[in-house]
C-alpha cells in the first residue's frame, strides 16, 4: 500500500490494496480516517482479438424519473432525429448491465450481420457520440482509445487503473471531493465536476510480481 498522495492530479501513480474493499485517504494527502468507497468493475482489453473481463460490482444507482430509452428518445425528438430499432435495441443492450467498454469490445458482443438484433457498424459509433451527447454515457481516454461508461442513473466516481491487467476499480471518496472544492475555492473557480484516474498496480498483480520474484531469488 502506497504511504500516501501527495496532492491531487488528473493522474496519480501508486500500487492499490483492495482486498479490504477500504482505503483511507486524508485531505491533506496522507493515510486518514475518512472511508473511500471501492468496487471492482468489467473492464474489457484486447488480446490476440479476445475479449477478456474482470469482476463486476456496481456502486449503486442514482434514482432518475425516465428509463435510458424513454431518456434517449426524448433527446433524440429535441434534435429532429429519429428512433430506430438499431438504436433502440443498442440502448437496451448497453444498459444492460454495468461495465466500461469501448466501440471494438461493444460491436464483438453484438449479434453479428443477418442475425436479429444486428447494429451497423456505423450506427454504434453515431449511437454511442449521441449516447454521450444526451448524458446518458461518459466516455474518457485510456490507453489511446475511447472507453465508455454508465451516466445517466449512475453516482458519480473516479476510477484506479491497473497499469499490468488494465483492470478499472470505481471508487467514491467524499474527502477528495472536499479537497477538490478547496482548491476551487482557493483559485476562485466554481467546481462544477471532475475525473480522476489513479495509475498503479493492483493487488492482484502486485502478489504475482512478488511470486515471480521470489522465484527468481530462489534460482
Amino acid at each position: 500500500m502506497a504511504s500516501g498522495l501527495r496532492g491531487v492530479a488528473t493522474r496519480l501513480n501508486l500500487i492499490v490494496c483492495y482486498n479490504s474493499i477500504v482505503i483511507e485517504m486524508s485531505s491533506t494527502g496522507g493515510v486518514g480516517s475518512t472511508p473511500v468507497r471501492i468496487h471492482r468493475v468489467r473492464w474489457f482489453h484486447r488480446e490476440k482479438n479476445q475479449a477478456v473481463a474482470t469482476d463486476q460490482m456496481s456502486l449503486g444507482s442514482v434514482a432518475v424519473a425516465l428509463s435510458p430509452r424513454e431518456r434517449f428518445e426524448e433527446y433524440l425528438q429535441s434534435r429532429g432525429l429519429r428512433q430506430t430499432e438499431q438504436r433502440r435495441y443498442l440502448v437496451d443492450h448497453v444498459f444492460s448491465r454495468h461495465e466500461h467498454f469501448d466501440a471494438d469490445s461493444l460491436i464483438e458482443n453484438l449479434p453479428r450481420k443477418g442475425h436479429e438484433g444486428y447494429v451497423s457498424t456505423a450506427t454504434v459509433y453515431r449511437t454511442l457520440k449521441d449516447l454521450v451527447d444526451a448524458g446518458l454515457l461518459n466516455s474518457f481516454q485510456l490507453d489511446g482509445r475511447t472507453v465508455y461508461e454508465h451516466d445517466y442513473g449512475y453516482p458519480q466516481h473516479d476510477h484506479l487503473y491497473c497499469t499490468q491487467c488494465r483492470k478499472l476499480i470505481e471508487f467514491q471518496s467524499d474527502t477528495l471531493k472536499e479537497l477538490r472544492d478547496a482548491v476551487g475555492a482557493d483559485h476562485g473557480f466554481r467546481v462544477s465536476g471532475h475525473r480522476m484516474i489513479i495509475d498503479g498496480v493492483c493487488h492482484e498483480c502486485t502478489k504475482l510480481r512478488r511470486r515471480k520474484k521470489r522465484k527468481q531469488d530462489l534460482v
